[in-house]
């Protein structure tokens, strides 16, 4: 059996705050991260993407598409009559009644392609999904509708945020809430790789965010039992004043970029990318299963 290669530990939201944006920077040039997804639907992102762009000479970056906080980039009547996205369990609830038109959330999901390529200046190296929306149903044809409408020489990764229950179980971090997600995600991967995609193979992070419980300790878990090439998802950042009127994960941010800041040997435990001639990161070269 083919051995796990290193982790791909990515953190999720930046440009969500100024807090978490700097955290992000500070992590990625002490090479203790892999990888970043950015948001561009928010009011940072203009002042932050060049800070983005220069974290490619150690980390991967991307998108993280967002279809649940804030605003969108453009108009959606159907999805945002009143100008805000819904909260996820509203965005689940029209997913489920079948109010929700592709065509409106392939345009919003271009948009903030577009945004991303247009401030970066390059493709996305990687895609995932504030609160894993693209893995959704019906979210997931419409992301995929956005994404093969692109020209990219180099194909970006993109998260497949399921893994196998045997691996949720024995790993033992958020169970409940790691199977309730495999299950709102259940072969989306497989989708992507149908069309050409590569995804990780092996995918934790999902935590409870408690506050009393030490975050080291369940990076210890992520980052056990891994899959072929296992991809681990972090929320670290500094806390502003900003923050916890965005999001309700707010204390638990500082502590995980605290632990990830300090945990014991990281930097030789985690992947590092490297680029080709032209600056794209070739994922299959890397030994991503594709299926």
């Amino acid at each position: 059996m083919t051995a796990p290669l290193a982790a791909i530990l990515c953190a999720d939201d930046f440009a969500l705050t100024e807090g978490i944006s700097r955290g992000i920077g500070e992590l990625a040039s002490a090479n203790r991260l892999s990888a970043t997804s950015a948001m561009v639907t928010t009011r940072h992102w203009a002042a932050h993407a060049a800070h983005l762009n220069a974290l490619r000479a150690n980390i991967a970056i991307g998108l993280h598409v967002n279809l649940t906080l804030g605003a969108p980039l453009g108009a959606m009547p159907n999805l945002c009559p009143h100008g805000t996205f819904p909260s996820l369990v509203s965005l689940l609830r029209q997913i489920a009644l079948r109010q929700v038109r592709s065509s409106e959330l392939t345009a919003e999901i271009g948009r903030q392609l577009d945004a991303f390529e247009h401030a970066t200046g390059c493709a996305p190296d990687l895609l995932d999904g504030h609160q894993h929306v693209h893995a959704l149903p019906t979210v997931r044809e419409a992301f995929l509708n956005a994404v093969q409408a692109r020209r990219w020489s180099t194909a970006p990764l993109i998260r497949d945020p399921s893994d196998s229950l045997r691996a949720i179980r024995t790993r033992g971090a958020a169970v409940a809430k790691s199977i309730a997600l495999n299950t709102l995600s259940f072969d989306f991967g497989a989708g992507v790789r149908a069309v050409g995609y590569p995804t990780n193979a092996g995918f934790s992070g999902v935590s409870a965010f408690d506050e009393t419980r030490p975050f080291s300790a369940e990076l210890q878990q992520f980052l056990s039992h891994p899959g072929a090439r296992h991809l681990v998802m972090c929320h670290p950042g500094y806390v502003d004043a900003e923050l916890a009127t965005l999001d309700p994960v707010v204390g638990r941010r500082a502590q995980e970029f605290d632990a990830l800041m300090s945990y014991p040997d990281l930097p030789i435990k985690i992947w590092h990318p490297g680029r080709n001639a032209a600056g794209a990161i070739d994922w299959l070269a890397t030994g991503i299963a594709n299926g």
